[in-house]
């Protein structure tokens, strides 16, 4: 059933260690804290030439924020900062609620079934914590 691939990618994204990392050769840094809840994470990305050469993140919090992030993390690697500004936005727009088609989200792969968060008001700045990191990363990246 969709809700148990759900809960099993939650726990599996939330326990993964192979991107929770410092970041050797990190070109952007950025925090992101959410103080209604506490979660906070700390985003490096590796920018070479407009792409996104690697990405890591430490940092503590629900396992929806931290499962959000390492899923964001999988998609970065070797994307364009304008193809990781559009994920960003997919998958905000996915969280609000705005794009709900399934074919629309195919490039969010595993991020896409955290969609039915949407209907969880209280758990949106969990899922959306590191998208907006990245946001705030990228703007660094064209400045940079």
């Amino acid at each position: 059933m969709l809700e148990d691939i759900y809960t099993e990618l939650i726990a599996e994204h939330s326990k993964a260690r192979e991107n929770r990392r410092a970041l050797t050769n990190a070109t952007i840094r950025e925090r992101g804290h959410n103080p209604s809840c506490g979660d906070e994470i700390t985003l490096e990305l590796e920018v070479e030439g407009g792409v996104i050469k690697d990405a890591a993140f430490n940092g503590a919090g629900c396992a929806i924020s931290q499962a959000s992030t390492d899923m964001m993390i999988e998609l970065l690697r070797g994307k364009t900062v304008a193809e990781a500004r559009r994920l960003a936005e997919l998958f905000i727009d996915m969280i609000h609620g705005d794009i709900t088609d399934d074919a629309e989200l195919e490039p969010l792969d595993e991020a896409a079934a955290l969609k039915n968060i949407s209907t969880m008001p209280a758990r949106v700045k969990c899922a959306t914590l590191a998208w907006h990191t990245l946001d705030k990363c990228l703007d660094g990246a064209a400045h940079a």
